[in-house]
Protein backbone atom coordinates (compact mmCIF):
# COMPACT_ATOMS: atom_id res chain seq x y z
CA UNK A 1 0.00 0.00 0.00
CA UNK A 2 2.73 2.47 0.97
CA UNK A 3 4.74 1.62 -2.15
CA UNK A 4 1.70 2.46 -4.26
CA UNK A 5 1.22 5.77 -2.44
CA UNK A 6 4.87 6.77 -2.82
CA UNK A 7 4.85 5.98 -6.51
CA UNK A 8 1.56 7.80 -7.07
CA UNK A 9 2.33 10.72 -9.36
CA UNK A 10 -0.08 13.13 -7.63
CA UNK A 11 1.58 12.62 -4.26
CA UNK A 12 5.03 12.99 -5.81
CA UNK A 13 4.06 16.23 -7.54
CA UNK A 14 2.59 17.75 -4.37
CA UNK A 15 5.19 16.46 -1.94
CA UNK A 16 7.55 18.87 -0.21
CA UNK A 17 10.11 16.06 0.07
CA UNK A 18 11.00 12.99 -1.99
CA UNK A 19 11.22 9.55 -0.46
CA UNK A 20 14.38 7.48 -0.50
CA UNK A 21 13.74 3.76 -0.24
CA UNK A 22 16.26 1.87 1.90
CA UNK A 23 16.72 -1.89 1.95
CA UNK A 24 16.43 -3.87 5.16
CA UNK A 25 20.01 -5.04 4.62
CA UNK A 26 21.26 -1.42 4.50
CA UNK A 27 19.53 -0.52 7.77
CA UNK A 28 20.61 -3.74 9.51
CA UNK A 29 24.21 -2.91 8.61
CA UNK A 30 23.82 0.73 9.65
CA UNK A 31 22.53 -0.21 13.12
CA UNK A 32 24.64 -3.33 13.76
CA UNK A 33 21.49 -5.44 13.35
CA UNK A 34 19.47 -3.05 15.50
CA UNK A 35 21.79 -3.52 18.45
CA UNK A 36 20.68 -2.29 21.87
CA UNK A 37 23.84 -0.15 21.94
CA UNK A 38 22.35 1.85 19.03
CA UNK A 39 19.11 2.67 20.87
CA UNK A 40 18.68 6.42 21.40
CA UNK A 41 14.98 6.56 22.28
CA UNK A 42 12.07 4.43 23.44
CA UNK A 43 8.31 4.84 23.27
CA UNK A 44 5.35 2.65 24.14
CA UNK A 45 5.29 1.01 20.72
CA UNK A 46 8.46 2.25 19.02
CA UNK A 47 12.23 2.21 19.39
CA UNK A 48 14.54 4.77 17.78
CA UNK A 49 18.05 3.71 16.73
CA UNK A 50 21.06 5.66 15.52
CA UNK A 51 22.50 4.40 12.25
CA UNK A 52 25.50 5.20 10.06
CA UNK A 53 25.86 4.62 6.33
CA UNK A 54 29.12 4.44 4.41
CA UNK A 55 28.97 8.06 3.07
CA UNK A 56 29.23 8.63 6.23
CA UNK A 57 25.76 9.81 7.13
CA UNK A 58 24.25 9.58 10.60
CA UNK A 59 20.50 9.19 10.89
CA UNK A 60 17.75 7.95 13.21
CA UNK A 61 15.54 4.95 12.45
CA UNK A 62 12.13 4.46 14.01
CA UNK A 63 11.15 0.79 14.37
CA UNK A 64 7.85 -0.54 15.65
CA UNK A 65 7.89 -2.95 18.60
CA UNK A 66 4.48 -4.29 17.58
CA UNK A 67 3.31 -5.74 14.28
CA UNK A 68 -0.40 -5.08 13.84
CA UNK A 69 -2.73 -3.22 11.53
CA UNK A 70 -2.84 -0.16 13.80
CA UNK A 71 0.95 0.30 13.81
CA UNK A 72 1.19 -0.23 10.06
CA UNK A 73 -1.51 2.41 9.55
CA UNK A 74 0.28 4.89 11.85
CA UNK A 75 3.64 4.45 10.12
CA UNK A 76 2.06 4.87 6.68
CA UNK A 77 0.19 7.94 7.92
CA UNK A 78 3.45 9.42 9.22
CA UNK A 79 5.14 9.01 5.83
CA UNK A 80 2.23 10.65 4.00
CA UNK A 81 2.16 13.56 6.48
CA UNK A 82 5.91 14.16 6.33
CA UNK A 83 6.02 14.36 2.57
CA UNK A 84 3.58 17.28 2.71
CA UNK A 85 5.88 19.35 4.94
CA UNK A 86 9.02 21.34 4.29
CA UNK A 87 9.93 23.59 7.20
CA UNK A 88 13.21 24.23 9.06
CA UNK A 89 11.54 23.51 12.41
CA UNK A 90 10.08 20.15 11.43
CA UNK A 91 12.36 17.12 11.48
CA UNK A 92 13.21 15.75 8.02
CA UNK A 93 12.03 12.29 7.04
CA UNK A 94 14.75 11.01 4.72
CA UNK A 95 13.03 7.84 3.60
CA UNK A 96 11.77 4.43 4.65
CA UNK A 97 12.20 0.69 4.29
CA UNK A 98 9.24 -1.28 2.93
CA UNK A 99 10.70 -4.78 3.35
CA UNK A 100 9.60 -5.20 6.97
CA UNK A 101 6.06 -5.97 8.25
CA UNK A 102 5.83 -2.39 9.61
CA UNK A 103 7.82 0.15 7.54
CA UNK A 104 11.04 1.45 9.06
CA UNK A 105 11.24 5.26 9.02
CA UNK A 106 14.56 7.04 8.51
CA UNK A 107 15.01 10.61 9.82
CA UNK A 108 17.76 13.17 10.13
CA UNK A 109 19.54 12.59 13.44
CA UNK A 110 19.04 15.35 16.01
CA UNK A 111 21.89 15.29 18.50
CA UNK A 112 20.70 17.32 21.50
CA UNK A 113 17.78 15.28 22.84
CA UNK A 114 14.31 16.76 23.35
CA UNK A 115 12.87 19.75 25.17
CA UNK A 116 11.34 17.62 27.95
CA UNK A 117 14.76 16.37 29.03
CA UNK A 118 16.27 19.85 28.98
CA UNK A 119 13.47 21.20 31.15
CA UNK A 120 12.99 18.34 33.60
CA UNK A 121 16.03 16.04 33.85
CA UNK A 122 18.43 16.73 36.72
CA UNK A 123 21.42 17.20 34.46
CA UNK A 124 19.69 19.95 32.47
CA UNK A 125 17.40 21.81 34.89
CA UNK A 126 17.83 25.62 34.82
CA UNK A 127 20.46 25.38 32.06
CA UNK A 128 18.23 27.08 29.48
CA UNK A 129 18.38 30.86 29.25
CA UNK A 130 15.16 32.87 28.91
CA UNK A 131 16.04 34.00 25.36
CA UNK A 132 16.65 30.39 24.34
CA UNK A 133 13.29 29.29 25.75
CA UNK A 134 11.57 32.14 23.92
CA UNK A 135 13.28 31.21 20.65
CA UNK A 136 12.30 27.54 20.99
CA UNK A 137 8.68 28.56 21.66
CA UNK A 138 8.65 30.87 18.64
CA UNK A 139 10.17 28.25 16.33
CA UNK A 140 7.69 25.60 17.45
CA UNK A 141 4.78 27.98 17.00
CA UNK A 142 6.01 28.86 13.50
CA UNK A 143 6.18 25.17 12.54
CA UNK A 144 2.68 24.42 13.87
CA UNK A 145 1.25 27.51 12.16
CA UNK A 146 2.86 26.43 8.88
CA UNK A 147 1.20 23.02 9.12
CA UNK A 148 -2.18 24.59 9.78
CA UNK A 149 -1.90 27.04 6.89
CA UNK A 150 -1.53 24.34 4.23
CA UNK A 151 -4.47 23.57 1.86
CA UNK A 152 -4.78 20.31 3.80
CA UNK A 153 -4.35 21.30 7.46
CA UNK A 154 -1.98 19.01 9.35
CA UNK A 155 -3.14 18.60 12.95
CA UNK A 156 -0.34 17.08 15.03
CA UNK A 157 -2.52 15.61 17.84
CA UNK A 158 0.47 14.93 20.13
CA UNK A 159 2.17 18.27 20.74
CA UNK A 160 4.30 17.95 23.88
CA UNK A 161 7.80 18.86 25.03
CA UNK A 162 9.07 15.32 24.36
CA UNK A 163 8.12 15.73 20.68
CA UNK A 164 10.18 18.89 20.25
CA UNK A 165 13.76 17.90 19.46
CA UNK A 166 16.74 20.26 19.78
CA UNK A 167 19.82 20.29 17.59
CA UNK A 168 23.34 21.44 18.56
CA UNK A 169 22.30 25.08 18.24
CA UNK A 170 19.07 24.48 20.21
CA UNK A 171 16.94 24.88 17.10
CA UNK A 172 13.51 23.30 17.66
CA UNK A 173 12.40 20.43 15.42
CA UNK A 174 8.81 19.16 15.75
CA UNK A 175 8.71 15.35 15.66
CA UNK A 176 6.40 12.30 15.69
CA UNK A 177 3.49 12.62 13.28
CA UNK A 178 2.14 9.06 13.64
CA UNK A 179 -1.25 10.15 15.00
CA UNK A 180 -1.50 13.39 13.00
CA UNK A 181 -4.39 14.03 10.64
CA UNK A 182 -4.86 15.85 7.34
CA UNK A 183 -7.98 18.04 7.41
CA UNK A 184 -9.31 19.94 4.34
CA UNK A 185 -9.18 23.74 4.72
CA UNK A 186 -12.98 24.06 4.53
CA UNK A 187 -13.51 21.49 7.31
CA UNK A 188 -13.44 22.93 10.84
CA UNK A 189 -13.63 19.72 12.85
CA UNK A 190 -13.12 15.98 12.54
CA UNK A 191 -14.59 13.17 14.62
CA UNK A 192 -11.76 10.84 15.61
CA UNK A 193 -10.56 8.47 18.30
CA UNK A 194 -8.92 10.53 21.06
CA UNK A 195 -5.14 10.03 21.29
CA UNK A 196 -4.34 11.55 24.66
CA UNK A 197 -1.02 12.25 26.30
CA UNK A 198 -1.77 12.89 29.94
CA UNK A 199 -1.54 16.58 30.80
CA UNK A 200 -1.49 17.83 27.20
CA UNK A 201 -4.87 16.76 25.84
CA UNK A 202 -7.42 19.44 24.96
CA UNK A 203 -10.28 18.74 27.39
CA UNK A 204 -12.97 19.64 24.84
CA UNK A 205 -11.46 17.17 22.39
CA UNK A 206 -11.12 14.57 25.16
CA UNK A 207 -14.81 14.76 26.09
CA UNK A 208 -16.32 15.20 22.61
CA UNK A 209 -13.93 13.28 20.33
CA UNK A 210 -14.17 16.25 17.93
CA UNK A 211 -10.73 17.25 16.67
CA UNK A 212 -10.75 20.99 15.92
CA UNK A 213 -8.34 22.86 13.66
CA UNK A 214 -6.92 24.55 16.75
CA UNK A 215 -7.05 21.62 19.17
CA UNK A 216 -3.25 21.74 19.22
CA UNK A 217 -3.34 25.22 20.81
CA UNK A 218 -4.18 23.77 24.24
CA UNK A 219 -1.30 21.28 24.03
CA UNK A 220 1.13 23.94 22.85
CA UNK A 221 -0.06 26.18 25.69
CA UNK A 222 0.99 23.49 28.18
CA UNK A 223 4.46 23.41 26.56
CA UNK A 224 4.68 27.21 26.97
CA UNK A 225 3.87 26.86 30.67
CA UNK A 226 6.58 24.19 31.01
CA UNK A 227 9.04 26.67 29.52
CA UNK A 228 7.94 29.38 31.96
CA UNK A 229 7.81 27.51 35.25
CA UNK A 230 9.86 24.37 34.65
CA UNK A 231 7.15 21.96 35.87
CA UNK A 232 6.01 18.75 34.17
CA UNK A 233 2.57 18.55 32.56
CA UNK A 234 1.35 16.28 35.38
CA UNK A 235 2.59 16.14 38.97
CA UNK A 236 1.01 13.57 41.26
CA UNK A 237 2.23 15.26 44.46
CA UNK A 238 -0.10 18.24 43.91
CA UNK A 239 -3.71 18.30 45.19
CA UNK A 240 -5.92 16.37 42.77
CA UNK A 241 -7.56 19.44 41.20
CA UNK A 242 -4.13 20.92 40.41
CA UNK A 243 -2.28 17.81 39.22
CA UNK A 244 -2.63 18.96 35.62
CA UNK A 245 -0.22 21.79 34.85
CA UNK A 246 -2.96 23.71 33.04
CA UNK A 247 -5.40 23.61 35.97
CA UNK A 248 -2.57 24.60 38.31
CA UNK A 249 -1.39 27.50 36.15
CA UNK A 250 -4.67 29.15 35.05
CA UNK A 251 -5.72 30.39 38.55
CA UNK A 252 -2.23 31.82 39.07
CA UNK A 253 -2.54 33.68 35.78
CA UNK A 254 -6.00 35.00 36.64
CA UNK A 255 -4.85 36.13 40.08
CA UNK A 256 -1.66 37.74 38.71
CA UNK A 257 0.57 35.55 40.86
CA UNK A 258 2.98 34.32 38.18
CA UNK A 259 6.00 35.75 39.98
CA UNK A 260 5.52 33.08 42.65
CA UNK A 261 5.96 30.16 40.22
CA UNK A 262 8.23 31.31 37.39
CA UNK A 263 11.39 29.23 37.06
CA UNK A 264 14.20 31.16 38.79
CA UNK A 265 16.27 31.82 35.68
CA UNK A 266 13.19 32.90 33.71
CA UNK A 267 12.15 35.35 36.44
CA UNK A 268 15.65 36.82 36.79
CA UNK A 269 16.48 37.16 33.09
CA UNK A 270 12.94 38.22 32.16
CA UNK A 271 13.06 41.07 34.68
CA UNK A 272 16.42 42.26 33.35
CA UNK A 273 14.84 42.78 29.92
Amino acid sequence: MLQQLLSNSKIEENSAQKAQIYTEEELNKATNNFSESNVVGQGGYRTVYIGTLANPMVFAIKRSKVVDRGQIKQFINEVIIFFQIKHPNVIKLLGCCLETPVPLLVYEFITNDNLFHHLHDEGFVSSMAWKMRLRIATQTDTALAHMHSAPMHIIHRDVKSANILLDDEYTAKVFDFGVSRLVPMDQTQLSTLVQPTLGYIDLEYFHSGLLMNKSYVYSFGVVLVELLIGEKSVLMDRPEKHRSLATYFIPLLEEVRLNKVLENRVAKEGDSE
